[in-house]
Parts: C-alpha cells; sequence; structure tokens
C-alpha cells in the first residue's frame, strides 16, 4: 500500500527552479490506497473526511521517506452537475472532490500535484472534461486552478453548512431530501452558509 510497491505508477514533470518551491527530483507522484487516502483527508482537509469510492487518488511523495504530503481525490458528479460542464459527453465529465496538502511541503505542491494528475487522467482518455469548486466559507478562491489553466466558469448559489458532532462536514448531496429539522434530528449543527466558485477544464 506505499509507493515501495513494485509496479506503481510514476511520472515526472518539469523542473520548477525558484529555491523555495517544489524540484521533481525530490518526489514522486503515485496511486494512493484509499485507506490511506481517507487517513490523510481526515488530517488535512477542512471536510475531514471523503467518499468510500474514488476513480483516481493521485499522491504526492517525498522520495526520501516514501511519506504521502499531499493528494488530489477524483470522483464523478452527478448527472445535472456533468451536464452543465459538457451536455453531450455527461459520462466523461471527471469531478476533483478534494485536495489537500500537508504542512511544509513546497509552495507550489499543490499546482505540481494537480498538473501532473491532470496530465495522467489525460493520458489514460477515459474522460474529456474536469470540474471542481473552491469554497468560498474556507477562504478559498481558487488560484491554484487558475494556475493550472482551468476555467472560471461562476459561483454558485449559497448552500448551509452542516457538520457532525466529530467536526465532519457534511456532503451537500446529503443535505438535498432532508429538511433542516431532519438534520438537526440526526445530530448535525448548522454552522454557517457558503457559496462556491465553479471551474473546468476540458481534455480534448
Amino acid at each position: 500500500g506505499s509507493p515501495r510497491q513494485q509496479g506503481r505508477q510514476t511520472t515526472s514533470h518539469s523542473l520548477l527552479t525558484y529555491e523555495d518551491r517544489l524540484h521533481k527530483s525530490d518526489w514522486m507522484i503515485a496511486d494512493v490506497p484509499i485507506a490511506e487516502a481517507r487517513s490523510f483527508i481526515e488530517l488535512h482537509h477542512y471536510a475531514k473526511g471523503a467518499s468510500r469510492t474514488r476513480v483516481y487518488i493521485h499522491g504526492l511523495y517525498d522520495k526520501d521517506g516514501y511519506d504521502l504530503r499531499g493528494l488530489v481525490w477524483w470522483l464523478p458528479p452527478t448527472r445535472a452537475a456533468a451536464e452543465t460542464v459538457n451536455k453531450e459527453r455527461w459520462r466523461q465529465v471527471l469531478g476533483l472532490s478534494r485536495m489537500a496538502v500537508a504542512p511544509g511541503v513546497p509552495k507550489n505542491a499543490c499546482s505540481f500535484l494537480l498538473g501532473a494528475s491532470t496530465r495522467i487522467i489525460k493520458q489514460d482518455k477515459r474522460f474529456v472534461s474536469l470540474v471542481t469548486y473552491a469554497d468560498e466559507a474556507e477562504g478559498h478562491n481558487g488560484h491554484v486552478y487558475r494556475a493550472c489553466g482551468w476555467t472560471y466558469v461562476g459561483r454558485t448559489g449559497r448552500s448551509a453548512i452542516w457538520k457532525s458532532a466529530t467536526g465532519r462536514r457534511v456532503h451537500l448531496q446529503s443535505t438535498f431530501s432532508r429538511t433542516t429539522g431532519e438534520m438537526l434530528a440526526l445530530g448535525y449543527e448548522r454552522t454557517g452558509w457558503s457559496a462556491k466558485h465553479k471551474f473546468v477544464k476540458h481534455l480534448s
């Protein structure tokens, strides 16, 4: 379950020469086992949780210690969301569900990881369009997506933010079929409201 295993897919990318930035010779991109990925997200992502499924999970590993220092987690969006990105080929739209890095990684780790992951997905030829969202409530404006050549397509409407007793954020889709009273009865707390910035990238 680590990059020590033989046969793990890796890839290398162009060198960034700034002293405070990531150098490809020190890092590798590899598939992340889902259990390892979930533990990482619980530690390093504001949502404190993730899906039990994935299409891809690509990790940023430190070559020296083979430590996982960042990851991107890809899932299919809902059909309605996918059709807003590519109506005719909505089944080939993939969503970036989670992106997180550990404290202390080089400044451009997110863009390096996202760029590498996007190239792997493009080479796989299963998907033609990508979509993701930057959450205003967390102070995110999508800078990394712009840096990686994604297109900003607008701001979503506001939705409630619900969290469990453990602080885990409840996925928006899980709230659609429940009333406020039902969410409260289940022990969730509404902690605020949020809108998101939507970004799209077409691979072909």
